[in-house]
């Protein structure tokens, strides 16, 4: 065993044995949980349906309290639902959500992709479509959360959860709340993606982190960057990002408890990465604000294997979601993009049995069949449909 893995595992240990210790205290906490059971006791409808354009409720809870646990599955014709389906979370009566994030992106994994994987606080099963998360999320007063089927064309969800909570006395005058912000450029526009600017102090958590390549090549050149306190140079600054990620010399496929890349489909044109990173052993401290940022830069390789650049910045769609916890509460002052401009076009094409071939150089555009027609600027990204 390596001086890393060796480290790896006794940090892994120290976290396991803590939550373990916790079992021997007594607490008066009530254990809780609102979940999509059938109203029947004897019955077995135990999923809730959301129609296209409509929000779910799945918790309405009066603190003070802690969610402890969120479990889901969900049956759709939408092959892409994980996208399309946005989760949100209010606290203490907030009008805005502190968590605004497509499903799938939120537990780990982007584009609305299918893919299993396991780490500490997030893990994903049955081929893409069980996911659980266990970050702890306080509230004083209140705390709702919601699902949102966006995309119209593939009908209704039905929707299977529990969200797992304990009802306590009281809580830290100064506790901190969690929250999860999505981002995406589509495509990425000059200057760094920034992954979170807030104001207020906390700790910053986790990254996932989404690519879908626009050309072939090494998209990973990047270095990630956090300003702390208003810092005009980052005093916290990578080297590239898989490395960031904890890998190296390019990505591939595996999991962690603190760091991973679920998916990786290749070097090419079309293909997706999602890559993650808890700071769970090591948040990012902050007392006043933080800025986190990545840059995009990588290679570009034509189709015959010759390189064109080797680090400059490449105009591929981007989305992350940063995870921290913070107060006072904060909101995103941006609109979340329609479900239309979050799924990749040819992805929605691919559910209409079209069989599609990711260019550099050109888009051809086919009508599908499905009622969904997918909004995209000439030029902005290639494909070829091969049918």
């Amino acid at each position: 065993m390596t001086n890393a893995e060796l480290l790896l595992a006794q940090t892994n240990s120290t976290i396991e044995n803590s939550l373990l210790d916790q079992l021997t205290i007594f607490s008066n906490g009530q254990s809780k949980r609102s979940s999509s059971t059938d109203s029947n006791f004897n019955g077995n409808g135990d999923s809730k349906e959301i129609l296209p354009g409509e929000t779910l409720v799945l918790a309405d809870l009066q603190g003070p309290g802690v969610i402890i646990h969120i479990w889901n599955t969900s049956a759709s014709l939408n092959p892409y639902s994980a996208r399309a389906l946005v989760l949100r979370i209010y606290w203490d009566g907030a009008e805005k959500p502190s968590v605004e994030v497509p499903l799938g992106d939120f537990f780990g994994v982007g584009y609305g992709a299918k893919k299993d994987y396991a780490s500490l606080p997030v893990s994903v099963s049955l081929h893409g479509r069980a996911q659980n998360c266990f970050w702890r999320m306080p509230f004083k007063k209140h705390a709702k959360i919601t699902l949102s089927n966006d995309l119209p064309g593939f009908g209704q969800a039905y929707f299977y959860y529990y969200v797992d909570w304990e009802k306590v006395e009281s809580l830290p005058e100064d506790v901190l709340y969690f929250h999860a912000r999505y981002h995406q450029q589509t495509p990425a526009k000059p200057g760094d993606h920034i992954i979170l600017n807030t104001t207020g102090r906390g700790n910053y958590i986790g990254t996932v982190y989404s690519v879908l390549q626009t050309k072939n090549g090494w998209f990973g050149e990047g270095d990630d960057r956090f300003y702390i306190d208003g810092e005009q140079i980052p005093s916290i600054q990578g080297t590239g990002t898989e490395d960031y990620f904890g890998d190296a010399w390019g990505f591939r496929e595996f999991a962690g408890s603190f760091h991973g890349v679920p998916l990786y489909e290749g070097p090419l044109a079309g293909d997706r990465v999602t890559a993650y990173r808890w700071h769970i052993a090591d948040p990012i401290r902050f007392r006043k604000s933080l800025k986190f940022s990545i840059e995009h830069r990588g290679s570009v390789v034509d189709n015959q294997g010759n390189q064109l650049s080797g680090s400059n910045e490449r105009a591929d769609w981007v989305s992350s979601v940063a995870f921290w916890y913070q107060t006072p509460i904060v909101f995103s002052d941006q609109v979340l993009p329609p479900a239309s401009q979050r799924i990749p076009p040819y992805q929605i094409e691919l559910a209409a049995g079209l069989k599609i071939k990711a260019t550099p150089d050109k888009i051809t555009r086919e009508k599908v069949g499905v009622n969904f027609e997918p909004e995209i600027p000439d030029g902005e990204i290639e494909f070829e449909l091969v049918v």
